[in-house]
Formats: C-alpha cells, structure tokens, sequence
C-alpha cells in the first residue's frame, strides 16, 4: 500500500470526477478539479441511479441525500405500437428485498455531489478547457486552450466525458440516434406511472418515454424526463418542422402524453442529446487514467452511464489505496473494472438495435421473443441484474455493498411528504 498522497488533478466535473474526488480526498490525496465551464454545472435530463451506482453513493455518504431528490423506480415497461409488451423488468426479479431503481434529474445529482466537494473546499479551476497533456520527467502537466499550462501532477485523472481531448483519437463513435429530451414539471392530478420509467416503440425506430426524476429542490415541483428518439441526421430537419406535427407523431404513439406535450411550446424547450458507443484505446499511460465516458461510453439504453462512472472512482480510489507504486494503483484499478466495462459495452451493443435503429428484424425479435422469455423465472432475474448494473459481480470485487433500501425509501418518502404539505 502507498503511504505517502498523490497531487491529483481531474479534469470534468461530472458525476465521475467529483465522486473521484470525494473519494480520493477521504484517502489522503491532494486534489485540483479542473473544468471547461465558467461555472461548473451538469449536463443533460434525466438519468437512472441503479443499485450499482447507488452502493458507491453509500459509501461517499450521499445516498439518502440523493434519494430525497429522486423518484423510485420498480419497474422498466414499455409497449410497441400494437399494445405487445417489449419490455418488462421489475427490480423485484433481482431477489433482493425492497431494490428499486432511482430516477433522477443530473442536475439534482451534481448538486448533491458538488455541495460535498465544496465542504471539504476542494480547489476547483473553473474556465480551463484542457486541450492536451504530456508527461515529464516530473510529473504530467495539462495544457489549456489558452495556450497556459498546468503544474506537474502526479496523476492526472481523465473525466472530461467522451469528447476527451487528452490523448484521444478523433473518431467518437457517434451513434446514428440520438434523443431529444426535456425536463417537464407534473402535478398531483397529471396521469402517469410514478413508479416506472416507461416507453412506447414503433418498431426501433421511433420510441418515446417518460421518466419520474423527483424534485430538483424543497421549493420546486416533481419533475419527469420526456425523450423522443430521432436520427442525428435528421435534427435540422425536425427543427424546421412545424412542431404540431411532431406532437402528433407523438401522440399516434402514445396519446396518453398529450399533458405533457402541452407543457412544450418552442423546439427551444427541447434539446438534442447524442450518444456514442465507444472504448479508449488506452485507459492508462503514464500519470494517467480514464474514468467514465472519457473511458467508455454507450447508448442509453440500460441506463448505466452514470452508475458506471461511479463505479470507475471509486475503483481507482481503491486501486492507489493498494498499489504499492502509481503504477500498479492505476493497473490494479483498471483490471478491477476491465471485465464490467466490456461486459456491459458487448450488451450493449447488442441490445442497442432492438430499441433505436432501421431495422425491422431486431424489434420483431425483441416483442416476439426477448420480452416474453424474459417474463420467465432465470431469464427476468438475469435481465434485472442487467439493469441494475450488478451482472458480473461488479460490488463485490470493489468492496462494495448494496445500501439500505428501506432508509432510502424513507428518505423518498420524507420528500414527497413535504410536496404534498
């Protein structure tokens, strides 16, 4: 085991560095944040805590701060056009008393995790977009789009998302879909599932849902995440649409949403979110790591992106608590995570053209037989381990333990209570 601390630096403010450096701060290590925005702020909607990403939460100390913010999911459901189940998966298949799923919007996470980090007053360099690093004889240094550079560190530790500009090639992988979303506010009286995420398909090619992601603060109402998939490359030609005709696409699918679309009123109040699907070629070099979507990232489609990045920070805290050089800390981190990370990139993959694609074979096989197998006893708890981010035993070899669902459920139900008053 190292004795002596690093001097760290991460670049990003995500979910990955900030819980990297909660967590590395805890063991010792001298931690600098940098960040491209003026102000740090997140990215995005809504997004799924799983029972993966929720077990580091636990540890950091977050997890019921996070609840308050959330909604519980028990269940991810979704039709086709004809009404034919294509997804069933309740987080009851996983055996595991009381586990749920929790939506939540980004933004309610990065403050949860943000707070923490300023209390512990972390140095955060704000307005530094990192462009590229090298690493000398005495540490690696970051250089900036300014054209400034940074001190040597002894360890550099990239979370800068998938657009990574440190030693990254330039193909990104974009996916041909991507979604347009927005964070919609809902009342006591609007119709929907509270408790499931769910989705209508037309074949794979079009899907809307909606997501319960609780509340951003004590003041401010609940909140659900609305996505509609579209192809990247036709964005600008939706943008030049008439947005009537789009509401009616919607609705032709699923006209149950009509409350929430009367809440859009300007192609404005939607944003175009892209994914790629894609793995670094090199997750360490010298003085240097990859962590979340800077080291892998995916289509949506299981909702493990953020859960994955937790689970990054917390292996690579755990990997220079045992190395005995930085070496062998970052080789030991990234092999602890190696097999998660490929696993969950080939599902994936695989999975990604059942939900969003042109084909017309995939879906079929997705409502014809994937959905009905997997209503079946083993079949429905290995897809619910799928989903909650726990195949492959991923908590076990990081020294993690899943939390306490019925706190956390307390912790969501204090929240509510408070709404309703």
């Amino acid at each position: 085991m190292h004795e002596a601390p690093y001097d760290i630096a991460i670049v990003g403010c995500g979910p990955a560095g900030l819980a990297a450096a909660l967590a590395l701060h805890r063991d010792g290590h001298r931690i600098t944040l940098f960040e491209r925005f003026a102000e740090p702020r997140p990215l995005g909607s809504g997004l799924m805590l799983q029972p993966s990403g929720m077990a580091v939460l636990h540890r950091l100390g977050v997890a019921h701060e996070v609840a308050k913010r959330g909604a519980r999911i028990d269940a991810l459901f979704g039709l086709n056009e004809h009404g034919r189940i294509a997804l069933d998966a309740p987080y009851s298949s996983l055996g595991i008393k009381d586990a749920f799923g929790l939506g939540i919007h980004r933004a309610s996470l990065f403050s949860v995790l943000f707070d923490a980090v300023q209390i512990v007053a972390l140095p955060i360099l704000t307005g530094h977009e990192v462009k590229s690093s090298h690493s000398t004889t005495v540490g690696r240094v970051l250089e900036f789009a300014d054209g400034s550079r940074s001190r040597p560190f002894d360890l550099v530790v990239d979370a800068s998302g998938w657009g990574t500009q440190i030693e990254a090639g330039k193909n990104h992988g974009l996916l041909p879909f991507g979604a347009l979303w927005a964070s919609l506010p809902v009342g006591e009286n609007d119709s929907f599932a509270r408790n499931l995420l769910e989705q209508r398909y037309r074949r794979a090619s079009q899907m809307v849902g909606v997501l319960p992601i609780g509340s951003r603060g004590a003041n401010d109402p609940d909140e659900v995440a609305f996505f509609w998939s579209l192809r990247r490359a036709d964005h600008e030609k939706w943008r030049a649409s008439a947005l009537d005709q789009w509401k009616e696409e919607v609705l032709s699918l699923w006209p149950q949403v009509e409350f929430l679309l009367d809440r859009i009123d300007s192609h404005d109040d939607l944003t175009f979110a892209r994914y790629a699907h894609r793995t670094a070629k090199r997750v360490q070099g010298k003085r240097l790591i990859r962590i979340g979507d800077a080291w892998h990232s995916a289509s949506p489609q299981l909702g493990q992106g953020a859960n994955m990045a937790l689970l990054d920070a917390w292996g690579l805290a755990l990997g220079l608590r045992e190395g005995r050089t930085l070496d062998e800390g970052l080789r030991l981190a990234s092999a602890w995570r190696g097999d998660h990370v490929a696993i969950y990139r080939f599902v994936t993959a695989a999975f990604t053209p059942m939900f969003q694609s042109e084909a017309s074979l995939w879906p079929l096989l997705r409502d014809r037989v994937l959905a009905p197998l997997s209503r079946t006893g083993p079949i429905a708890a290995l897809q619910a381990r799928l989903m909650s981010g726990l195949f492959g035993w991923p908590l076990a070899q990081l020294g993690l333990e899943l939390p306490e669902y019925s706190e956390m459920a307390s912790s969501i139900a204090t929240r509510a209570s408070s709404l309703s008053q």
